[in-house]
This record gives structure tokens, sequence and C-alpha cells, in this order.
């Protein structure tokens, strides 16, 4: 396949890097984490974080895939073909975000589908964990959580249905339309969330400053990962999406606008979730801290019951959310197919169709085998190892080949060539030093909290993930390019 596809326009590469950033950890997870971290004093070590991480690597990635024109492997590859096998781990690490990704928006699918009776009922969490998300009972791993297996299908069909054609006609189509929906209906429940009684209870909770968390290096490493996952940095995205961008592209403009846009969605949805928890607090007199809480437990726990207690206007907010959350899954789920789906379509000279057919066939057989009983349980296991040990490992190894080894400065004049900023000195000295030093010091400290306290069945996952990247990774580099 000849890595021909071209963005019908910056707008459309815009929207679907938008899309591939903005995704579920922005509405479950950056208001616990600004909660848990200082509050408004957070902000400061996380606009540093965007400063000297988010911005100056997703200028790289940009640089690299706009250079090459290529797909990841065989990037690394021309770079030296010995590093091709680290291009394959890393789309192998993505492709398994794509594959437990797709769960959590059956769970949201299946939630989407409720919100419209309510047929949670008063136990949300009983409704979750025996028809949704399951629990960690091992004995619950026997039996299928039937509409979350529904749901996981339905959603790998429409993901086929999107990533099979060109990348203007596919991904950059559907994100000019559920982008800009998104931002609508989450300003909407944004808007609304602020005039609720008890919201300022809520945003009191977020903001309130604890100056002595700065000093606290715990607080600044969450910062600086809270950028990452975010960003989707360091996953191939970034760099595949802007090897289909047509010349005379503003690098670096885009960059901003896609950060800035990033950001302030996370901010703003953090106000949201804050002032509907205020009111939960202000009408239920149930203290803020019994209601915040992270990730599943927020969406299909906590919300659920606060939409049981709106009225009528939970009828209306509810199916929003929910459908607001799909948007961002699909987007981002898209995204997270993209690098897999480039390198093997180079790599074996196969159709984007073929391509897209193949890996959603093979995806949705492993999304199944997650929609058992422990599906929560096993989503947060391969979720927790994935990103903080191969992922973050990754990201710092390509700073080192694409600053070091291939070298930082071939970069310059194609980012500087158009763009209305420019970089130079400072962000190449970001890049080769400042960079792989907090990448070295978030990956010592995630792997000691990750190991410390996992159990045997745990590790167990852990391994078989390794085993399952390593075999493959090898196969993929062994076998010989067909166009060769």
């Amino acid at each position: 396949m000849s890595q021909k596809a071209q963005w019908d326009s910056s707008l459309a590469f815009i929207f679907a890097m938008i899309g591939a950033a903005v995704g579920l950890g922005n509405i479950w997870r950056f208001s616990y984490v600004v909660y848990s971290n200082g509050g408004g004093s957070f902000f400061i070590p996380y606009l540093v974080a965007i400063a000297i991480m988010g911005i100056p690597f997703l200028i790289l990635e940009y640089g690299v895939g706009f250079s090459f024109k290529d797909s990841f492997s065989s990037i690394m590859k021309k770079i030296n073909p010995k590093f091709e096998i680290i291009a394959w781990i890393l789309v192998l690490f993505v492709f398994i975000v794509t594959i437990y990704y797709m769960v959590i928006l059956s769970w949201d699918l299946v939630y989407l589908a409720s919100s419209f009776t309510f047929s949670w009922g008063a136990d949300a969490a009983n409704f979750f964990v025996n028809s949704v998300g399951g629990s960690s009972n091992l004995a619950n791993a026997s039996f299928l959580l039937i509409p979350t297996t529904i749901g996981v299908v339905i959603l790998w069909v429409i993901l086929w249905f999107i990533a099979n054609r060109n990348v203007d006609k596919g991904i950059g189509r559907v994100s000019k339309i559920l982008i800009p929906g998104l931002f609508v209906i989450m300003g909407f429940i944004i808007v609304y969330a602020l005039t609720l009684p008890g919201a300022s209870i809520g945003i009191n909770t977020l903001l309130t400053p604890d100056w002595s968390k700065l000093g606290d290096v715990n607080i600044w490493l969450a910062a600086f990962a809270q950028i990452i996952f975010s960003l989707s940095m360091g996953q191939a995205i970034a760099l595949t999406y802007a090897s289909y961008l047509p010349k005379n592209s503003k690098l670096i403009d885009n960059v901003l606008i896609v950060v800035a846009s990033n950001s302030l969605f996370e901010v703003c949805t953090a106000f949201g979730v804050f002032s509907i928890l205020g009111y939960m607090s202000y009408t239920a007199g149930t203290p803020m801290v019994q209601l915040i809480t992270e990730g599943t437990g927020l969406i299909f726990i906590v919300f659920p019951m606060i939409f049981n207690v709106m009225g009528s206007i939970g009828r209306v907010l509810a199916p929003l959310l929910f459908l607001a959350i799909l948007f961002a899954g699909i987007t981002s789920a898209l995204g997270f197919l993209e690098p897999m789906l480039s390198s093997i379509a180079v790599k074996l000279n196969w159709s984007r169709k073929k391509t897209a057919t193949v890996l959603s066939v093979i995806g949705c057989v492993f999304s199944l085998i997650l929609t058992t009983g422990i599906s929560s349980y096993l989503v947060g296991i391969i979720d927790s190892f994935v990103n903080e040990f191969g992922i973050l490992l990754l990201i710092g190894i390509q700073c080192i080949i694409f600053a070091w080894i291939y070298g930082v400065d071939h970069f310059l004049g194609v980012l500087n060539e158009v763009s209305t900023f420019k970089v130079g000195r400072v962000w190449s000295f970001v890049i080769k030093y400042l960079l792989p030093c907090v990448l070295v010091v978030m990956w010592v400290i995630g792997i000691i909290k990750l190991f410390s306290t996992a159990k045997t069945f745990e590790v167990l996952i852990d391994l078989i993930i390794i085993i399952f990247v390593m075999v493959f990774a090898v196969i993929l580099t062994k076998i010989k390019p067909v166009n060769d």
C-alpha cells in the first residue's frame, strides 16, 4: 500500500487530532486528578507540564510524521533497521489500548440505551456489577455480560465502517461531525450544571488550593502523567495523522490549537462535573468526599445516582452525557487503531479496507474476551500495565531515537517553514535533555507502584501481555515486506 492518503484540509486533521486527544480521560479523570492533587494549585504544574512536555513532544511527532510521510514502523526502519521491532512493540501496545477501550465504550453504550428509561434502577452500583462491568471475583469469569458483549460487537462494526475508508472520507469526515457535536453537548451540560443549586460547593471543592502540595514531587508527576495520557502522547497517533498532511501545513500552529482545545475541554468539563457533584451534595446532604471518585465509579455509578434525583432535567442530561462520552470515545478509538492500521497496510501491501477488516475482526475477538463477569477488573489491570509500563517507556525511547540518534535538528526546517510560531534551541534542549529525564523518573516510580501492590493474577495478565507483544513484534519485524 502506498502511503498516499491525505487529509482534504488542515481542518480535518485538527478535528481528527482533537478527537484522538479528547477522550474518556478528559471527562472522568481530569477533575479527580485536580481535586486529589492540590485543587487550584494543581494548575501550576499542569501548565508547566503542557509547556515542557505536551507541546514540545507533539511538535516532535508532527515533525517526524510530516517529514517521513510514512507509517511508524517504516519510519523507525528507515532510521535504523534494528529499530523496527521497537515500532511494532509500540503499535501493538496501542492496539491493545484499542481493544480494552472498546469495552469501556460498550459500557457507555449500555448506559446510553439505559438512560432513556433509567433502567439502572435505584442501585446503580449493583446494575454496573451485575449487568455491565462485573467485579474482581474471578469466579465470575465463567460467564459473559451480555449487554456489554452485544455493545462490543456493535462498536467494532462502527469502527470498521469508519476506519476502512480513506482518512479524509472516514476519520476526517466523522471527526468534523462528532467533535463539534461533542463540544456543543458538553457545553450545554456544563452551562446548565453551573446554574444548579449547590454548584458553587462543588467548584469550591475543586479549586480550593493547597499550596503546600506544590513541594510534593508526586503532584508534579501527576500533572505530567495527565498530559501524556490526555494528549495520547508518544502513541504514534499524532505521528501517523501528521503523515497524511498536505504540503504547506502550519505544523506548530496546529499543535497549539490541538493542545489548547484539549486543555480547555477538560478544564471546562471539570467545572461541569463538580457542579453536578455539588448539586448532589447540596440536595441530598451527602458530603462531597463521599461522591468524588474517578473513572467508572464516577460516570457509571455516581452520576446515575444523581440523575435519579434530578427529576425531568436528569432525563435530558443523562442521554446527553453518555452520548458525549460515546462521541469522544469513538474518535479516540479511531486514533488508537490508526498506527497499527497504517503500519500493517504498508508492511503487507494491503489495501486500507482489507487491513481495517482484519484488525477489526481480531480486535473484536479479544474485546469479547474482556466482556466476562470480571470485565472492569481485567480492563483496569491491562490499562495500568500498558500505560505505566509499555507506552511510558516507549515514549522515552522515541525521545532518544528521534532527538539523539536521528537528530532533532533535522526537523527544524520543516517545522518552521510555514508555521507562524517557530522552535529552536530551547525546544531542542527540552526534547534532548529535559523530557528523557522526566520520563525516566515517571517510569521508575510507576513500575515500583505497579508491581509493589500487584496480585498474582494481575502479574500473570501482565506477563501474558508482554509475551503477546514480544512474539508478534518479532513476527511482524521478520516478515519480509511484500512491496520489497
